[in-house]
């Protein structure tokens, strides 16, 4: 999918871009696979925000997407690629021989009229889903699953994809997208190709407005609030922050502190982290 840039007949429209949908095939989602997405504005039941910075937004209606593939030995062909407002990626419609229909992530590649299948007995081919076991070491997946069944978790945004670099034991091992290693049962299913819509972070938002749209309100710095709203703040003129190091407004540690909890049971599987180091 290709970027096109506008006219800037506003100082806003100079820099911004968007994308061409050139791989879009249908533009009206179906029906029996959308239901309702309630807004929350960040808040919870009680009404108080707990995710800042979110509301408003245009209207939007959920796809549901089948990452299980689950539905064995039966074609299914491609009717259409469709814009999903609620992820990066596109979404392919397709259709089995049974007609039922479902929605998978579309990936590169992936064109109307195409035959895909799922289970063990699928040929490894793009947009195909099967076992981990029964991928050849070397090929490109994505969407896929952390326990058999679940559901596809890992691996889903845009452009990306994760690669087979060993089969031992109970595991393969993964090389994720962000160049973590990391092992995963065998019996669990993945889906073949690179996960199409690449240019997607090329896109230049370009105004404000255009952040709304999506649903996000404004971030304000800490450094300009008043010293009750956030550890940032006060002083006369641009001060600096006064601590240590920068802090979240409830003054946590922020910016490269390490959350992750030192005994997590999922650490035993991972081979090599994103940065470089081997887990002990």
């Amino acid at each position: 999918m290709g970027i096109k840039s506008y006219n800037p007949y506003t100082p806003s429209r100079r820099n911004m871009t968007g994308s061409d949908f050139s791989e879009i095939t249908k533009t009206t989602p179906e029906k029996s696979l959308t239901t309702s997405l309630k807004k929350n504005a960040g808040r919870n039941n009680q009404g108080k925000i707990t995710v800042r910075h979110q509301g408003g937004g245009n209207r939007r209606k959920y796809r549901i997407i089948d990452f299980k593939r689950r539905k064995d030995g039966i074609p299914a062909k491609v009717v259409g690629i469709e814009y999903d407002p609620n992820r990066t990626a596109n979404i392919a419609l397709i259709s089995y021989a049974d007609g039922e229909k479902a929605y998978i992530l579309a990936p590169e590649g992936l064109t109307d009229g195409m035959e895909i299948m799922n289970g063990p007995e699928a040929e490894v081919k793009v947009g195909n889903c099967l076992p981990l076991e029964n991928i050849p070491v070397g090929t490109q997946v994505h969407n896929i699953e952390l326990y058999a069944g679940k559901g596809g978790q890992l691996v889903r945004s845009a452009g990306l994809s994760a690669q087979l670099m060993a089969k031992e034991g109970k595991y393969a091992t993964l090389r994720l997208p962000s160049g973590e290693m990391r092992m995963v049962p065998l019996n669990c299913r993945a889906t073949v190709g690179v996960i199409g819509n690449g240019d997607h972070n090329l896109i230049n938002i370009g105004k404000a407005g255009r952040k709304r749209h999506m649903g996000i309100r404004p971030t304000v710095r800490g450094s300009v609030m008043n010293p009750n709203d956030h550890p940032h703040g006060g002083g006369e003129g641009k001060a600096p922050v006064g601590r240590p190091g920068p802090c979240t407004p409830w003054g946590k540690p922020a910016l490269g502190l390490k959350t992750r909890k030192k005994k997590k049971a999922s650490n035993k599987l991972i081979v090599r982290r994103r940065d470089g180091r081997a887990i002990k």
